[in-house]
């Protein structure tokens, strides 16, 4: 069964949205298979330049099938005006399908996370975009979600909105949380559930139909594998498993059906947020690299912060997924530099470790190894092979990737579709 995983290999803002455009052209179907839209996935083609925060990046062609997956929590409003923006720009949605199992993102849940994270100790805040992603997936945990399918009975849908509207002020409001307006925010909620209704749709059913087809299928993956909130740097994380092992129940299909799994990396690191960053360049190379790669986020415009490759985070995060091949973004944003490096070991407290440790504290006093290597000094944007590429950024490429000891299969040397090749 043609079916392939790709997902982040370190915080996210990998460029996953550009590879999984690249790689659509030989997909008939992109699923979108958890998180919700607090991912940005950038595309530019030609002139135009497109940000998807929910709506699978497959989307920009023409004849793929696109799944928001029963794994997203998908927030009515947000979906409504991303299709908006989509349709002025003449792309077509009848290829789009939510998923009724989908679990929603409701007001109270925006109010709660804006609430808990500002009211948090300034060691305690998370760096939540406050989209109301966490509480949630919560609900979701907690069984007391509203779920798509919902939608198609109105009167069901307004009472349990109504009752969950009621529990929140009940709960959260004595402690200082701001009231909700029950009957301002249905309406406002209603629209946007009767604009995407039509929508939704069985997505078990109709991915199944596609396997049994034959057809080829692309798991999408939104943040990074240390966002995933089993394996990545608890508890500055997510609230779902953006790992490859989140992509069979956040889509419905059986872990066998799986084929392929890409991973996407930086040729450096970068986190948004707060917790441990082992690389993070506190210094003007780091704001070199932010400059350079133009680097803030698609959702938030946060500025993030940058450091040099952890190969010692991303093998472990490549063990994690079983990761086949690797995409590497952004290799152009490091040819102006006279030398590069590799972070290939960690020290801590005078001990030397390959590993990738499990604890925030012990990540926190990480003093990182570093391997130097020569720079290239050369433009690498125009490159369309590999056998284009500087002979320095080849042998950083060859180095990388024999340390993380997985094959690389795409590389990308700017933000454009052609700007995109196969090793």
């Amino acid at each position: 069964m043609a079916v392939s995983i790709l997902i982040g290999i370190q915080w996210g803002d990998e460029g996953k949205g550009k590879i999984i455009d690249v790689l659509t052209r030989d997909a008939d179907m992109v699923v979108r298979f958890q998180g919700g839209n607090n991912a940005g996935h950038t595309v530019e083609i030609g002139p135009e330049k497109f940000i998807l925060h929910l709506i699978p990046s497959g989307i920009l062609h023409k004849d793929t099938d696109c799944v928001i997956g029963n794994g997203v929590v998908v927030d009515p409003l947000a979906l409504k005006k991303e299709m908006e923006d989509l349709l002025e720009r003449k792309i077509e949605l009848a290829r789009l399908q939510v998923s009724s199992r989908s679990h929603l993102i409701m007001p109270w849940h925006k109010l709660l996370d804006k609430f808990k994270e500002t009211r948090a100790e300034p060691s305690k805040k998370i760096g939540t975009t406050m989209r109301g992603i966490g509480p949630a997936y919560a609900s979701k945990m907690a069984r007391t979600g509203l779920r798509a399918v919902e939608i198609l009975d109105k009167a069901r849908f307004e009472k349990h909105f109504r009752e969950e509207a009621e529990d929140y002020n009940a709960t959260y409001v004595p402690l200082g949380a701001e009231k909700l307006d029950a009957d301002k925010a249905f309406a406002e909620v209603w629209e946007a559930c009767e604009y995407i209704r039509p929508y939704i749709q069985d997505s078990i059913v109709t991915i199944h139909k596609a396997l049994r087809e034959g057809k080829k299928i692309l798991l999408e993956g939104a943040q990074g594998t240390f966002l995933d909130i089993d394996h990545g740097t608890y508890p500055f994380v997510t609230s779902s498993n953006t790992t490859s092992g989140g992509a069979c129940p956040g889509a419905g299909i059986p872990p066998r059906a799986v084929s392929c799994v890409w991973g996407v990396i930086k040729a450096y690191t970068t986190r948004v947020g707060e917790g441990p960053f082992p690389t993070e360049l506190k210094n003007a190379e780091g704001d070199n690299l932010r400059t350079k790669g133009g680097e803030f986020g698609a959702t938030t415009g946060r500025p993030r912060r940058c450091g040099w490759l952890d190969i010692v985070a991303s093998r472990h995060s490549c063990m994690i997924n079983g990761v086949d091949f690797l995409a590497v973004t952004k290799l152009d944003v490091l040819d102006d530099l006279d030398t590069v490096k590799l972070c290939t070991a960690y020290r801590i407290d005078g001990v030397v470790t390959e590993n990738f440790p499990a604890d925030t504290e012990t990540l926190n006093r990480i003093e990182p190894v570093y391997e130097t290597l020569p720079g290239w000094k050369q433009p690498t944007t125009s490159a369309q092979s590999w056998d284009e590429l500087p002979e320095n950024a080849r042998r950083y490429l060859n180095r990388a990737a024999e340390l993380l000891q997985v094959k690389i299969g795409l590389l990308s040397v700017g933000p454009k579709r052609d700007q995109t090749f196969h090793r």
